[in-house]
């Protein structure tokens, strides 16, 4: 047997995700979940549910977290770490609220968070630190003890994120016909964000044009490019992009957008393009409609050859990565010395979110950061 690892002062780990239906009956109350407060009619969720339907009203994300979890306490058993593992969700079951309820009632005390979004922005780190102020503000109001809830630092650029991607990448230019792999262009994509969101996030230092979040983005896109030269001797020309916008036209929101860059790299003779969802965690819905269906539809009829690599899942890699996350941040809170592990030039996160960082449109509370009611 391995030796216990010290996991202590914290007593489990929550696995926060976004949620996702799985039925078709699912759909319109998960969009309205999502959409809540702003006023959007059921007729256009049916429209905008057409992407689920597709796929029979099921989003891949929940059978993806399952398979996650798996994972993760599968390499916390076989490593000595007694962690249990928890999974609720913002905005379909489990949900969070209901988790969060779980967990007290099994006398969890001192949890910690993994999100299932690796970088810096208000969608990706805010509104999930939103989620838990409201779920623990629940939990109070019906008198039951509340945890105290600490969130792991972003993980954009820690090893075990990024390896599994750039062998993603190896494998799909690979599969590209041998006449165009060496000319092919790597198009690193990532969920679109309204412009100023992205100016503002990170910390208000790391504030400017796009931000920690396309800073971040840049980073892991740069150390996947290198990496690929490195294995194979072909240094493939590459940009971020952008997919899956779903703001009012009149907003201004990251570009250009996957389907713009596939008709422009077209246009300028490239013989064939590999798309690296580095921005996802999964291949959940918005990697299956709009790279899988859309840009994969617009690239038939360009007559481009593409190719999609894998997003990291469930990979061992990634489950070790987590270990290793909450090791580290509970040697932290113990007071011990660390030397937090990242690849690239902008070096670890923050473990705790600073005041300002990532702020919302209207001022809310939000858990696991330095501005948190609940510290």
């Amino acid at each position: 047997m391995p030796d216990a690892l010290d996991a202590s002062p914290y007593d489990a780990l929550l696995l926060l995700s976004f949620g996702g239906p799985e039925g078709p009956d699912d759909v319109v109350p998960f969009l309205e979940n999502v959409t809540r407060g702003r006023g959007i009619p059921k007729e256009r969720l049916k429209e905008v549910g057409q992407h689920y339907f597709l796929f029979g009203g099921v989003s891949p994300i929940n059978d993806q977290n399952r398979a996650l979890l798996d994972a993760l306490r599968k390499d916390f058993a076989e490593h000595g770490l007694n962690l249990p593992v928890y999974w609720g969700n913002r905005n379909w079951a489990p949900y969070l609220t209901d988790t969060l309820r779980e967990m007290a009632a099994d006398g969890r005390r001192r949890v910690l968070v993994l999100a299932t979004s690796a970088y810096a922005s208000y969608s990706g780190c805010r509104q999930y630190r939103e989620n838990l102020a409201d779920a623990l503000a629940t939990l109070e109001a019906e008198g039951l003890p509340l945890p105290a809830v600490d969130k792991l630092r972003h993980y954009f650029n820690h090893p075990g994120f990024v390896e599994p991607m750039t062998d993603g990448v190896l494998r799909a230019l690979a599969d590209l016909p041998e006449d165009v792999r060496a000319g092919a262009h790597i198009a690193f994509t990532t969920h679109s964000v309204p412009t100023a969101a992205a100016d503002t996030s990170g910390p208000a230092e790391a504030h400017g044009e796009g931000g920690a979040y396309v800073e971040q983005h840049l980073d892991v896109a740069r150390l996947i490019a290198e990496a690929v030269r490195e294995r194979t001797g072909v240094d493939h020309p590459w940009r971020l992009v952008y997919q899956s916008r779903s703001g009012a036209p009149h907003i201004p929101w990251l570009e250009p957008d996957i389907c713009d860059h596939l008709e422009e790299r077209h246009a300028a003779g490239v013989p064939a393009v590999v798309m690296a969802p580095i921005g996802f965690v999964s291949d959940h819905m918005e990697v299956l409609y709009d790279l899988d269906t859309e840009a994969k539809a617009k690239a038939e009829e360009l007559g481009l050859p593409v190719r999609r690599s894998a997003t990291v899942g469930a990979d061992p890699r990634f489950a070790a990565a987590v270990r290793e996350l909450v090791l580290e941040r509970a040697t932290v809170e113990r007071g011990g010395h660390v030397t937090p592990c990242a690849l690239g030039a902008l070096g670890p996160s923050h473990h705790v979110c600073p005041a300002g960082c990532c702020p919302a449109r209207a001022p809310r509370a939000a858990a696991a950061g330095a501005d948190s009611p609940y510290a």
